[in-house]
């Protein structure tokens, strides 16, 4: 026997089908839905239809759009000499908020795990060297995730682009800003004290 009406488990089963949420927190979210006003809940499924129903990867970075190229691809004031190539669409927020980045972008849509089936032919990795070749690419920035595929993804890359005349950066890691020495681990400390600078 169901605690609760069908439509109540259907909706806390699929909310719980969501990254990080389980069972308790889509069974809150769902109560939280239900306490709602319906055209807040409502608006919500719209969102939902919407997102679905329009959005899809620009044809050249395969950055999220509603139409054939996304917002910066279209924007005439980018640097299109300079291409970051991240893992996923959610990777570019973060970049633009910094206000550092006037370049434009190139989703992978992933990264290599072999172990997971992701190989090369799997991202959109032929689809960059490409546009290296087409668009008179003068940097790549790997911005791929500091982690074992992220770091397996970018050597890749860099390698397969190796014979062509662009130059290839990754971005800097190490020591966030506020942080303490005491609470830094070694690997982290390690890519700090390679990445130092002079003042």
């Amino acid at each position: 026997m169901a605690t609760y009406a069908r439509s109540v488990e259907r909706l806390i089963a699929e909310l719980s089908r969501l990254p990080t949420i389980g069972p308790r927190s889509a069974q809150r979210i769902a109560f939280h839905i239900i306490r709602t006003r319906k055209e807040e809940a409502l608006a919500l499924a719209e969102a939902l239809r919407e997102v679905k129903e329009r959005i899809r990867p620009c044809r050249r970075c395969f950055n999220l759009t509603e139409g054939e190229e996304c917002d910066i691809c279209r924007d005439p004031r980018r640097d299109r000499s300079v291409i970051c190539v991240v893992e996923d669409p959610y990777d570019i927020g973060p970049i633009e908020r910094t206000g550092e980045y006037r370049g434009l972008y190139h989703v992978l849509g992933g990264a290599l795990s072999p172990l997971d089936g992701v190989e090369p032919e799997d991202l959109r990795i032929a689809e960059l060297v490409e546009r290296v070749r087409s668009e008179g690419t003068r940097e790549l920035i790997l911005a791929t995730n500091p982690n074992t595929t992220g770091e397996a993804t970018a050597m890749f890359i860099a390698q397969e682009v190796r014979e062509l005349p662009v130059r290839v950066t990754a971005l800097a890691s190490g020591l966030p800003v506020g942080g303490d020495l005491e609470y830094a681990d070694e690997v982290t400390l390690g890519r700090a004290f390679a990445g130092r600078r002079e003042l």
